[in-house]
């Protein structure tokens, strides 16, 4: 099993009329089983060389909670047994396909890299089980701006920065643009 398969079982999934959390959950522990602690010690490497253009007075939160947030789900996807099982939005979850195989793509720095995986499996399971945006809440932003919950809707303040970034993950992300900003 490589780590692209993942893309196969996942379109699989897509004719279906409905999706279940419990469906995917299973495809996202599947390959989560196969992510090695070397693997995540590479995929935090690969985002501290990537922090490296973050601006200094932001950079140690970047990473705190990329580390964090993006490459400690791992544990969390092979350990959660306690989610809500229901049907998550097959339209959304259809659209994701190209941006997930761009991911695969430019992520994927040799033939066993397992950073593209780690980055399908948290946005996948972010949005589709814990149904949150992706870059947590409080995540800030240069200009002080943060992601923010209000009244169980979530905003985040550059979301329509990445409108025209076909790569951008944001796309997937179910935060909506801070209409304030």
């Amino acid at each position: 099993m490589d780590a692209e398969d993942i893309l196969v079982e996942l379109k699989e999934l897509s004719p279906n009329d409905k999706i279940t959390r419990k469906e995917l959950m299973e495809i996202l522990k599947k390959y989560a089983r196969i992510i090695t602690v070397y693997d995540l010690m590479l995929a935090t490497a690969h985002m501290r060389k990537d922090g490296e253009y973050v601006h200094a007075n932001y950079r140690e939160k970047y990473l705190e909670i990329y580390v964090k947030y993006f490459i400690m789900r791992m544990k969390e996807v092979l350990e959660n047994d306690d989610y809500e099982d229901g049907i998550i939005d097959k339209e959304a979850y259809d659209e994701s396909f190209p941006m997930l195989e761009r991911t695969f793509e430019k992520e994927r720095h040799s033939a066993d890299d397992k950073f593209p995986l780690i980055y399908v499996i948290t946005a996948l399971y972010t949005t589709f089980i814990l149904e949150e945006p992706i870059h947590p809440v409080g995540s800030e932003f240069p200009g002080s701006l943060k992601v923010e919950e209000r009244n169980g809707e979530f905003f985040c303040p550059v979301k329509e920065n990445q409108k025209d970034n076909v790569d951008a993950i944001c796309h997937l992300c179910l935060a909506e643009q801070t209409p304030d900003i």
